[in-house]
C-alpha cells in the first residue's frame, strides 16, 4: 500500500516513507511537474514562488537517480553538486537531502565560508554523494585540491537568479569549467529574468521549463500593503506596529548592514526582543539568531537580503520592509518568507519619498499597485499624493514624483555592458 501520493510521480518507497514521516503526502504543483523530468534525466529550469517546495522538486528525484546508478563516490570527489548563494540556504538544503534520503545511505555534506575548513576537508576526503556549497568556499577548496568535480553527474543552481547575478558569474563559470560536459543541470528560483535565462541557456542542454505562477498582489495568502511615511518617522511607525502583540513572529528587512544594526539597537532600547542577521555577523552569530527566532525566544529578526532566500522559519506572520529593496525581484523573495506551506501572512512595506521609484518597479513586476494603508498614525499624504500612477505597462510621473528607475542611466544591471563584464565579484561571493 502506498504511503502517499508521490508514488504517482515515480518516487520510490523509501523516499515516500521519509516524506510521510514529516507529514508530506501530496506533491505541490512544481514538484508534480519537475520530478518526472528530473527522474528522466532532463535539464530543467524551474520557476515557482517561495515556499512552493522547489527544494524537494529537485532533491527527491536526485536522490533516486543517484541511488539507481549504485556507484560509490571516489575519495575527494562528489557525485552531485548543489550551489546556493548563502550559508543559511546551504545548511537548509543539505538538511532537506538528509531528511528525504534518510533510508538511502547516501552521503550529504555542506561547505560554506565563515567557519574553519578542517572539518569540511575531512568530510570531503571520504567522498560525497551530494555536496551543497556556496561558491566562495567551494572555489577555495578546489584551488587547494581538496575537492574534485570531474565525476559529478548533476549540477543544481538553487536561487539561480542570484547565483548568476553579477557578483557570482566569474565564480560560477570557473566551477562549471571543472564539471564534466556530460551532466544533468537544474536551475530553480522564484524569479528568473530574461538576461539570466539567456545566460543559463549557454550551459544547459535542451532544458525543459517548469513555471508556476509567482506571488503577486492577487495571492490571497499574503496580505500586502504599502505605508507612506516620512523617513524620520519610520522608527515610530515600526514601534507602533510592534506594540500589537498579535504580531508574534516578525521578519524586518533593511537594505544595508548598517541600518540593520541601528534598527536592532533602537528596538532593543525600546524593550523589543530582537536579533540581527547580515553578512558581517560570524556564522555562529547568524545560526544563533536564526535558532532563537525559530524557537520563539525573540519575536523580531532584523535582516538584510541574505535572509530573503536562505531562511525557512515556520509561522512568520509578518514581513516588514523597513526599506524597499533596490531590485524589485527581491520584494517577491522577501514577502515569500511569510505565508509558507499554505498559511496566511502579511507583508507591510514602508515607503518614504526617496523610495517611490523602487515602489514603482515592484508594482510593475507584480503587475498591480499595492494597496495603501492610510489609516495609520504616520501616514504621509505628501509622499503618496501625486506619486502614484500605474497604467499596466508603464508608470507615469516626473522626476520629483518618482519617475521609474532607469537602469541604463542608474545602477548598472545590464549583461552586455563593459562594467558588468569587468565587475569585481561581491565580497560575499568569496566569503559566503
Amino acid at each position: 500500500m502506498n504511503r502517499n501520493n508521490f508514488h504517482r510521480l515515480g518516487v520510490i518507497e523509501p523516499i515516500q516513507r521519509a516524506l510521510s514521516a514529516v507529514n508530506i503526502n501530496d506533491p505541490t504543483p512544481v514538484q508534480s511537474e519537475a520530478i518526472p523530468l528530473v527522474l528522466g534525466g532532463r535539464d530543467v529550469v524551474g520557476r515557482a514562488q517561495t515556499g512552493s517546495g522547489k527544494t524537494a522538486a529537485y532533491a527527491l528525484p536526485m536522490l533516486q537517480n543517484l541511488l539507481k546508478t549504485q556507484t560509490s563516490p571516489v575519495r575527494g570527489s562528489t557525485r552531485a553538486l548543489v550551489l546556493t548563494p548563502t550559508r543559511e540556504l546551504a545548511e537548509q538544503v543539505a538538511g532537506c537531502f538528509s531528511l528525504f534520503g534518510r533510508h538511502l545511505n547516501l552521503r550529504v555534506a555542506a561547505v560554506y565560508g565563515g567557519v574553519r575548513r578542517n572539518q569540511q576537508i575531512n568530510v570531503l576526503a571520504k567522498g560525497i554523494d551530494i555536496l551543497v556549497a556556496t561558491p566562495g568556499r567551494l572555489l577555495d577548496l578546489m584551488e587547494d585540491r581538496k575537492i574534485l568535480l570531474a565525476r559529478a553527474e548533476i549540477l543544481v543552481l538553487d536561487e539561480a537568479d542570484r547565483m548568476l547575478d553579477m557578483g557570482f558569474i566569474p565564480d560560477i563559470k570557473n566551477i562549471i569549467a571543472a564539471l564534466p560536459a556530460q551532466r544533468q543541470t537544474l536551475l530553480f528560483s522564484a524569479t528568473l529574468s530574461p538576461p539570466i535565462l539567456e545566460l543559463a541557456e549557454s550551459f544547459l542542454q535542451h532544458p525543459r521549463h517548469v513555471e508556476i505562477a509567482s506571488r503577486t498582489q492577487e495571492d490571497p495568502q499574503i496580505e500586502q500593503k504599502v505605508l507612506f511615511v516620512k523617513r524620520d518617522k519610520k522608527h515610530a511607525l515600526l514601534l507602533q506596529l510592534l506594540s500589537d502583540r498579535a504580531k508574534n513572529r516578525v521578519l524586518i528587512f533593511t537594505r544595508t548592514k548598517h541600518e540593520a544594526n541601528n534598527l536592532s539597537r533602537h528596538l532593543a532600547l525600546n524593550r523589543v526582543k530582537t536579533g540581527v542577521l547580515h553578512s558581517d555577523k560570524t556564522q555562529g552569530d547568524r545560526k544563533r539568531a536564526l535558532q532563537r527566532f525559530h524557537a520563539g525566544h525573540i519575536r523580531v529578526l532584523v535582516a538584510t537580503d541574505i535572509a530573503a532566500r536562505g531562511i525557512d522559519v515556520e509561522n512568520i506572520d509578518h514581513v516588514i520592509n523597513y526599506e524597499l529593496p533596490l531590485e524589485p525581484e527581491l520584494y517577491i523573495h522577501r514577502i515569500g518568507r511569510t505565508a509558507r506551506a499554505g498559511r496566511q501572512g502579511t507583508a507591510l512595506s514602508f515607503c518614504d519619498a526617496s523610495e517611490v521609484r523602487y515602489l514603482r518597479q515592484i508594482e510593475k513586476v507584480c503587475k498591480t499597485p499595492l494597496p495603501v494603508w492610510k489609516n495609520q498614525p504616520f501616514h504621509a499624504p505628501g509622499v503618496a499624493e501625486g506619486n502614484r500612477s500605474f497604467s499596466g505597462k508603464t508608470f507615469k510621473g516626473n522626476r520629483k514624483s518618482g519617475r521609474p528607475y532607469n537602469k541604463d542611466k542608474g545602477r548598472n544591471s545590464g549583461w552586455n555592458s563593459t562594467k558588468s563584464k569587468n565587475r569585481v565579484p561581491h565580497a560575499h561571493a568569496r566569503n559566503s
